[in-house]
C-alpha cells in the first residue's frame, strides 16, 4: 500500500517533467527596437531600399568588392534581460559558414538587407551571431527569415562584424507578414 501511494506522485512528477516541452510556451516575437535598451539613444542605421528584382540584384552582389565598411558604435548596449529568452526574430542572413551541400550553418542575422556586405555593419546591439544545425540553402538567402531559439546576450567577434546577442536556432523558415 505503502509502495503504492509513493509510487502515483513520483509518476505524477516525471509526467510532468517530460511534458514541460509541451507547455513551456511559444517564442516570444521580438523586434529589433526591443533589442536596444530603453535608456540607449538609438542610433539611425540607414537601411538601403529593398530591391525586388533579382537581376540587380545580382549586379549588386558582383560589383561588391573592396573593404568591408566600419561597423557603427561597437559598444552600443544590449538588453540584458533577454538572456535565456526563447525569442523569434525576423531578419536577413549574412553567412559566416556554409558546407560542403551549400547549406549556411553559421550567420549573423541582421534587421536589413545588406548589412555587413554593402553597407556599413550595424551596431552589435542589432545582430544575432546564429549557429544552426538545419542550415539554410545558400540560393534563398537574398529573402528574409524567422529564427527561433533561445537568445544569449553575449557579445561574439567575426571577421564581419560584432554581435551582441547569440543564438542557437532552432526554427529557421521564410518570413511571412501577418498582413500576406
Amino acid at each position: 500500500m505503502l509502495r503504492t501511494a509513493l509510487a502515483l506522485p513520483l509518476t505524477l512528477t516525471l509526467s510532468l517533467l517530460l511534458a514541460a516541452p509541451l507547455w513551456a510556451g511559444e517564442p516570444r516575437e521580438l523586434t529589433w527596437t526591443e533589442m536596444l535598451p530603453a535608456d540607449a539613444v538609438a542610433e539611425a542605421v540607414p537601411a538601403p531600399a529593398p530591391i525586388h528584382d533579382l537581376a540587380k540584384l545580382a549586379d549588386v552582389l558582383a560589383a561588391e568588392s573592396g573593404p568591408a565598411a566600419t561597423q557603427q558604435s561597437v559598444a552600443a548596449p544590449v538588453v540584458k534581460a533577454l538572456d535565456g529568452q526563447l525569442i523569434k526574430l525576423p531578419g536577413y542572413i549574412v553567412p559566416l559558414n556554409v558546407t560542403e551541400e551549400g547549406r549556411v550553418t553559421e550567420f549573423l542575422l541582421v534587421p536589413y538587407y545588406g548589412a555587413c556586405i554593402h553597407v556599413p555593419p550595424p551596431p552589435p546591439n542589432q545582430i544575432v551571431h546564429v549557429k544552426t544545425e538545419l542550415g539554410v540553402l545558400m540560393d534563398n538567402l537574398y529573402q528574409p527569415f524567422w529564427i527561433e531559439g533561445p537568445m544569449k546576450v553575449e557579445a561574439t567577434t567575426t571577421d564581419l562584424a560584432e554581435a551582441g546577442y547569440q543564438m542557437n536556432a532552432s526554427k529557421i523558415y521564410p518570413y511571412e507578414s501577418a498582413e500576406n
